[in-house]
């Protein structure tokens, strides 16, 4: 519920339970704070601050026009944090490349299973920075059940080069992407940290279009937090996935829960200064050629760094 500026007081305003809501002066640090009224208009004195079920269930149904919920991100930020500081015990260099307003493509490097990166990356950046990321990915997400709303809720948007630039040019937000997509998630153990194709470099068109700058990530800890040590193309057939794994983590958690808990492998990311393009936005088509090579410079870049994370690590678990 959005409350009224301090200089325009409402005096009663919300009907509940028949008594009132009143928006009145409260401490410096939150000027006005809600309380029950009885039906004269009187302030009813009450150990702890009224709050109505309704009004707050309200909150966590209003949605953005991509479905994601503030209060239903904002608990799971506070559910996640836990998992964020002190499994997984994520560690950033180069935050402050970021931008800290206007729209900018964040591209990173993919793996795992039921890969922890994403949530690594959107938890770190809107508790660090204050601002809110949405998370491209497959469109599988989304027709699943429940799983596909919570992950609308919380600020997944399906993939479509339609949902980002409408994302970065006309709403100027953070947008993750991982250009690899499933070909990186459905990486066995073996293959970890070798970097997938980055696609058709539609990311880099996308930006171009925009006119925001691209900001690339390099991340390790992503491939053995759920790493996969076997596929089975017959199930994954069977249930129209693009691929079916066997993860360690279902050696150590059981089958179940193999698919959800992570290892606690600590994540490292390193963010690289923002890249920008020397071209006109808006164009309807960009030069092919110029679009590959930019995708093929900007995947070199992430593995170099990957790489020189990999060197520089000491342990899977202690980073």
């Amino acid at each position: 519920m959005t409350r009224p500026p301090p200089e325009k007081v409402a005096t009663c305003c919300i009907r509940a339970t028949s008594r009132y809501l009143l928006w009145v002066p409260g401490s410096p640090d939150s000027p006005l704070r809600l309380v029950r009224t009885d039906t004269d208009g009187a302030p009813i004195r009450e150990a702890e601050p009224a709050v109505d079920d309704d009004l707050l269930l309200d909150d966590f149904r209003r949605v953005d026009a991509w479905g994601r919920s503030e209060p239903m991100r904002a608990l799971a930020r506070a559910l996640y944090d836990p998992v964020y500081r002190y499994w997984l015990r994520a560690e950033w260099e180069g935050l402050e490349h970021v931008p800290l307003d206007g729209g900018a493509l964040l591209v990173a490097n993919h793996g795992g299973a039921i890969p922890s990166d994403a949530p690594v990356v959107m938890h770190g950046i809107e508790t660090e920075l204050l601002r809110p990321v949405y998370g491209l990915a497959e469109n599988l997400f989304r027709a699943l059940p429940v799983l596909g709303t919570l992950w609308s809720r919380t600020g997944g948007v399906p993939a479509h080069p339609d949902n980002a630039y409408r994302l970065l040019h006309d709403e100027q937000q953070l947008v993750l992407v991982f250009p690899e997509g499933t070909k990186a998630t459905g990486k066995l153990v073996r293959d970890r940290y070798q970097l997938r194709r980055f696609g058709r470099g539609g990311f880099v068109e996308i930006a171009m279009r925009a006119g925001v700058p691209i900001v690339p990530m390099a991340i390790v800890g992503n491939e053995e937090a759920m790493p996969i040590l076997w596929k089975s193309d017959r199930l994954a057939k069977l249930l129209h996935l693009p691929y079916f794994p066997v993860t360690a983590n279902q050696l150590v958690y059981g089958p179940v829960l193999g698919y959800v808990v992570p290892l606690p492998a600590k994540f490292r990311i390193r963010v690289l200064p923002p890249i920008t393009f020397a071209v006109e936005p808006g164009a309807a088509r960009y030069n092919r050629g110029v679009v590959m090579e930019e995708s093929e410079r900007i995947r070199a870049l992430i593995q170099g760094e990957v790489d020189d994370l990999l060197r520089t690590r000491r342990s899977v678990w202690r980073g």
